[in-house]
C-alpha cells in the first residue's frame, strides 16, 4: 500500500467515524464500526513514513473521543494523554494543546472526576488563548461546552 493509499484512508477513515459521531440512533454494531473506524483511522496515519505529529496526535483524539461516547474512561483517558504528550513534543498547529487538554477534560468527566475535568478544562482553556485563528479556537471551544460534567 503507498503512503499516499495510508493517508487517503487515514482521513476516510476519520470522517467516517464522525459520520457515526454525530448519529444519535447509533446500534451496538454502529458503535463498534465507529470504534474501528477511529483506530483503523490512526493505524493508517501511523503508516505514513513522515507524517506530522499532529496527524498522530488528532488520530489518539478522535480515538479518545470514540471511548468517552462509548462510555470507557480509560481508554479515553489512555489516548488523550498520548495526544497531550504529542502536542507538547511535536509538529502541531496552536490548537492541538487546548484540543488535547478538551479530550483529558471528556475523559476525566466520563469517569466521574469532576475535579480533574475541571484542572484539565482550564488548561485547555488556557492554551486557547494562544490560538490565532478564530476558526480554530471556536472548535475547541465548542467542544470544550459540551463536556458533560458541565
Amino acid at each position: 500500500m503507498s503512503d499516499l493509499d495510508h493517508r487517503q484512508l487515514g482521513a476516510d477513515l476519520f470522517n467516517a467515524t464522525w459520520e457515526l459521531l454525530d448519529r444519535d440512533d447509533r446500534t451496538a454494531e454502529d458503535d463498534d464500526a465507529m470504534l474501528a473506524r477511529a483506530y483503523a483511522s490512526l493505524h493508517h496515519w501511523s503508516q505514513v513514513p513522515q507524517v506530522r505529529a499532529a496527524n498522530l496526535g488528532r488520530g489518539h483524539w478522535l480515538v479518545s473521543r470514540v471511548h468517552a461516547v462509548l462510555g470507557l474512561p480509560d481508554a479515553a483517558a489512555h489516548h488523550a494523554a498520548r495526544y497531550v504528550s504529542i502536542a507538547r513534543s511535536g509538529d502541531v498547529d496552536d490548537w492541538d494543546l487546548a484540543a488535547a487538554f478538551e479530550a483529558s477534560a471528556r475523559a476525566a468527566a466520563v469517569a466521574g472526576d469532576h475535579e480533574a475535568a475541571d484542572r484539565f478544562e482550564v488548561l485547555a482553556r488556557e492554551a486557547l488563548a494562544s490560538v490565532t485563528d478564530a476558526d480554530d479556537r471556536a472548535v475547541v471551544e465548542s467542544d470544550l461546552a459540551t463536556l458533560p460534567h458541565r
